[in-house]
């Protein structure tokens, strides 16, 4: 789209905290991307509100999500950084592929069964067509490539489905998506129960490390998280618990898992976790040190919302307007 590089799109919902789990599995990754392709993330709060949402804590969230985008790392400069509520053309295809999206295939989505569950009083339709969303955040940036994780993988499945369904009617006009798995810290475990993922939902706050956590909590979440039986520190499926806490520490150091299993060799559970903490807590402190500073230039943020939100809005509008004029909408008078 611009400068010849491939496009690549993704982002956040505003809800909740960001722990450990998103930043090593996503936020950490994308910083390395920026040379490579033309990066556009969205701080997800359409979504969002699929759950009820308190007004200004969902501002809040948001405009922390962002701040916390640039102190990790992602240049304002070389990444379209912005509110997705701030770009109308999310809302304006979303429905247009509504139209082209099938009700079989949306009934399949494992995600909206596991919320449906989760929030069987408001099982609304923006919980149903979620995905029909998410492919249009996607699609309207012509984006060749998206960061995914494997439970993210049916939604991209769609979206694909989606895009060539209506190439199939009206010709070349949606680029077909495809995923980018990051090859390091994919996927973060829950520190009390490592066979289900890090979530910023779960009810046990000991189960997951926040960005904003201070050292102090995350050392003693280390020292409480749950390993496995026996004394090896070894990396193995059969070691849930000691294997995620390898895969943090390797994540983090850019060790190999060999290097880490050495290093330990002979160490104690009570040791290695404390180390993990302390590792965990280095890594994370200029992150929250730049959150603090970016925090209180409420000027510099401004600007960085207006001016992302205008890019953002420029390519939006170009696949916008050449779709609505595929389907037959009237052109604007100008």
């Amino acid at each position: 789209m611009m400068n010849d590089k491939k496009v690549l799109f993704s982002g956040m919902q505003a809800t909740g905290t960001l722990t450990l789990g998103n930043y090593l599995g996503a936020l950490k990754n994308w910083v390395t991307l920026s040379d490579e392709y033309e990066c556009f993330y969205c701080v997800v709060d359409l979504h969002s509100i699929t759950i009820r949402q308190d007004p200004a804590e969902l501002r809040k969230r948001a405009r922390n999500l962002l701040t916390l985008y640039i102190a990790a790392g992602l240049d304002p400069e070389k990444n379209c950084l912005y509110y997705q509520s701030h770009v109308s053309g999310h809302a304006e295809l979303a429905w247009i592929l509504n139209c082209f999206t099938y009700m079989g295939e949306l009934n399949r989505m494992t995600q909206f069964k596991d919320k449906a569950q989760k929030h069987a009083d408001n099982i609304n339709a923006g919980l149903f067509t979620y995905p029909v969303l998410m492919a249009a955040d996607i699609l309207l940036f012509q984006s060749d490539v998206v960061p995914v994780g494997i439970d993210q993988m049916q939604h991209l499945e769609i979206t694909r489905d989606i895009a060539q369904r209506f190439n199939n009617i009206y010709g070349d006009v949606f680029t077909i998506p495809e995923p980018y798995i990051g090859k390091t810290g994919a996927k973060i475990m829950s520190l009390q129960d490592p066979t289900k993922k890090m979530s910023k939902s779960d009810e046990n706050p000991n189960s997951s490390i926040y960005l904003m956590d201070d050292p102090d909590a995350i050392i003693r979440k280390f020292k409480r998280a749950v390993t496995d039986s026996g004394k090896e520190i070894i990396y193995t499926e059969e070691k849930p618990g000691i294997k995620n806490l390898l895969d943090i520490y390797c994540t983090i150091t850019q060790k190999t898992v060999d290097e880490a299993v050495k290093e330990f060799d002979g160490k104690g559970y009570g040791e290695f976790k404390l180390a993990v903490g302390e590792t965990v807590a280095d890594h994370l402190r200029p992150v929250q040190e730049c959150f603090a500073q970016l925090s209180k230039d409420k000027a510099f943020i401004d600007g960085i919302i207006k001016e992302n939100a205008e890019k953002a809005n420029y390519f939006a509008t170009k696949t916008l307007r050449k779709v609505q004029r595929k389907v037959g909408f009237p052109d604007r008078i100008r």
